[in-house]
């Protein structure tokens, strides 16, 4: 069952009379949330996967393996999912590919998804987000960057990343970020080497210090990880990773948000748009519950919200931690292009009607 909380947190009030004031279109929508939710509806996060260009070669990348099409999005198509989403009261899209700060159209790219219409963020490894690209951001529609942060050792993020340098530039975006009135979250990577360890410890001790909050970023057997169950944390790991939420602003995707105790957010409060327009449940849910430039988006998120472990309320990561789905489902599309087509990996008794 999915919770709807009595009462709002005095953060979660904030940033709604903060959107009331500053974005009354997408405050509108947010206020229309739990109702949506009650009706089986998705409010998604737009996970926008626009470009795959990167400066970086990440060892976990969760798109390397993305099968490429010869159909991709064009700025009129953004301008088409915005009208799509806004009609069917989505309000967030969050801009990643790749890295956003290289395309070369990400001014147009903003004003097709329109800032009026939807808050939007964006990922992005830091590496070019100096002082002054950070205030051309903030300036052209971007209220929050998601910056890519995975240890207080240079060395080992640096090698993490495949990027010698990154370090140092990413905690010079951060300060940069910030210094244009942008908010930032810090995206660490959690994998079951990681998530005891002291050096976990001593980070999450450095961000409380920098006062900048942390998504725990649960490690994936997809993209690069695929098949990689070494790295996946279990049950009791995730309790700790829950006690650790007690201490620290650090928190993982299964955190309550909008006043609403979702669970697994796949579907019902995220869903990743390929570059080529399919439409998966989360960015590491390598499943296309349809593609944009086939039906409208409405009736792809009605499919997503009527199979079982995304219309109903699951008490885990679906695509990390260890149990049934993970087993059953997504290690068993090892080997085919991704993402792969939902009626190849589900059947008749995973629908809810």
């Amino acid at each position: 069952m999915i919770c709807e909380q009595d009462n709002l947190s005095e953060v979660e009030t904030q940033k709604r009379d903060l959107l009331k004031s500053t974005k009354p279109r997408v405050y509108e929508k947010v206020m229309k949330y739990a109702e949506k939710i009650k009706k089986g509806e998705s409010i998604a996060i737009l996970q926008f996967q626009y470009d795959y260009r990167c400066n970086f070669r990440c060892q976990h990348c969760c798109t390397s393996k993305m099968e490429k099409k010869t159909r991709h999005f064009l700025i009129e198509d953004v301008i088409e999912l915005s009208r799509q989403a806004d009609e069917i009261g989505l309000a967030h899209v969050t801009i990643t590919g790749g890295e956003p700060l290289l395309f070369p159209d990400i001014e147009e790219l903003v004003k097709a998804i329109d800032p009026c219409k939807f808050y939007i963020a964006m990922d992005s490894n830091g590496w070019l987000l100096d002082n002054k690209k950070a205030k051309h951001l903030k300036s052209i529609g971007i209220e929050k960057v998601h910056l890519s942060l995975d240890s207080i050792s240079a060395v080992d993020h640096d090698d993490f990343r495949r990027k010698d340098g990154s370090h140092e530039r990413v905690l010079k975006a951060i300060n940069a970020a910030r210094g244009a009135g942008l908010s930032v979250l810090l995206n660490t990577v959690v994998t079951k080497q990681r998530v005891h360890s002291q050096e976990f410890i001593d980070f999450l001790e450095f961000t409380k210090n920098l006062g900048v909050g942390v998504v725990m970023m649960l490690a994936k057997p997809a993209g690069s990880w695929e098949n990689n169950l070494d790295v996946i944390l279990n049950t009791e790991d995730l309790a700790f990773l829950r006690e650790l939420e007690k201490r620290y602003n650090a928190f993982t995707h299964l955190v309550p948000a909008y006043g609403l105790d979702l669970g697994c957010i796949a579907v019902k409060r995220m869903v990743s748009i390929t570059r080529y327009g399919d439409v998966m449940p989360c960015p590491w849910i390598h499943i296309s519950l349809g593609n944009f430039f086939e039906e409208p988006l409405k009736i792809i998120l009605e499919r997503g919200m009527n199979i079982k472990f995304f219309g109903k309320r699951m008490e885990t990561c679906l695509g990390s931690i260890d149990g049934e789905f993970l087993r059953n489902y997504i290690c068993k599309m090892s080997g085919k292009p991704f993402p792969v087509p939902y009626d190849e990996v589900f059947t008749k008794e995973d629908f809810i009607k």
